[in-house]
């Protein structure tokens, strides 16, 4: 089976991948991640996906049949890309923007190898509840939104805003894992692998 590379930096990338039983090698590979003239939230996504992986083959010094994984997420507000939050103002603006609506969180996932790179965008939308300014302020201190796309992570403190989700539950953490299963499939990479040792 082919080794499997993860450039990402995100922990959670990893633990979702774990999830699915595919073990990774962690690859750690930086992009430009600025927002070109006139381009689209789903072709940013796309885009520095594709890049992240591209880039992790690139850092392989005899990449063989080895694949690299890449993913990058965005929440989009009103056709905007919220990012992450610079400081604890900023993070309160992207929250009380959300507060009491719906929005879309795009994650594009790409796998790359000598074969080529393949790649899949997946939408999902999110729905907050009403947020008070204690809350959005006691949130900021937990320190956990503020290296995370839109000021948030659902899958942690901020889960008890959400309302309604429609979609993929781990493409909104990171990582669609439906879509990624399918491209590391077609690579002969399966998902359920069990332990060296078991």
């Amino acid at each position: 089976m082919p080794p499997l590379y993860l450039a990402s930096a995100s922990p959670r990338r990893r633990e979702l991948l774990a999830q699915i039983g595919v073990p990774c090698r962690l690859l750690s590979s930086s992009v430009d991640e600025s927002l070109l003239p006139g381009e689209a939230p789903e072709q940013y996504v796309e885009r520095l996906a594709r890049a992240k992986a591209q880039a992790g083959l690139d850092m392989l010094e005899a990449p063989g049949e080895a694949c690299v994984l890449g993913a990058d997420t965005a929440v989009v507000l009103d056709g905007r890309i919220l990012g992450k939050p610079a400081d604890r103002e900023e993070a309160r603006q992207m929250l009380q923007a959300l507060s009491g609506r719906e929005h879309q969180v795009l994650t594009a996932v790409a796998l790359a190898s000598a074969l080529g790179c393949e790649s899949r965008t997946v939408a999902s939308r999110v729905s907050f509840r009403h947020i008070t300014s204690a809350e959005m302020h006691a949130y900021w201190a937990t320190g956990e939104p503020q290296d995370k796309a839109g000021g948030y992570a659902i899958q942690g403190l901020a889960a008890i805003f959400v309302r309604q989700l429609q979609g993929s539950y781990s493409a909104v953490v990171g990582l669609p894992l439906c879509e990624t299963a399918e491209l590391l499939a077609g690579r002969g990479i399966s998902c359920w692998q069990l332990p060296d040792n078991a």
